[in-house]
């Protein structure tokens, strides 16, 4: 299980909504592709931006969920371009937990999703090369 004393990212959240009864699943507990769905728009928005147009959920990797999300919980969701190729982009995306009476976040999954930019014949197009920091 990850670490207690862990720190939520410090950019404003892709995706800031609240667990609520409707998004449970059978057994009373937040359905995880309730969360992943949410993270998959984070994600879509900030490949949407830096492509200028249409981009596509191609890969999910890595995810695992590590505590779970109870009705009323505040959930966050943060995503950030990692890494760019000719015309994918994958976006790092954390999920963070924060129960409504308590200022304490913490990290319920994370994954690496990536977006191939489409053009509007649907094919693949270029996406501008990812700027190196001088």
């Amino acid at each position: 299980m990850a670490e207690l004393d862990e720190t939520p990212p410090v950019d404003m959240p892709s995706v800031r909504v609240i667990a609520m009864p409707a998004d449970t699943n059978p057994y009373g507990d937040i359905f995880g592709g309730w969360l992943m769905s949410h993270m998959d728009s984070a994600a879509g928005s900030v490949a949407a931006r830096y492509s200028g147009g249409r981009a596509v959920t191609i890969a999910v990797e890595g995810m695992a969920f590590l505590r779970p999300v109870v009705v009323g919980d505040e959930v966050s969701v943060y995503a950030k371009l990692q890494s760019v190729g000719r015309t994918s982009m994958k976006i790092a995306v954390e999920a963070w937990r924060r129960t409504r009476h308590d200022d304490r976040s913490y990290r319920v999954t994370k994954a690496v999703f990536t977006f191939v930019a489409i053009g509007e014949d649907r094919h693949p197009r270029s996406v501008p090369p990812l700027a190196v920091p001088a």
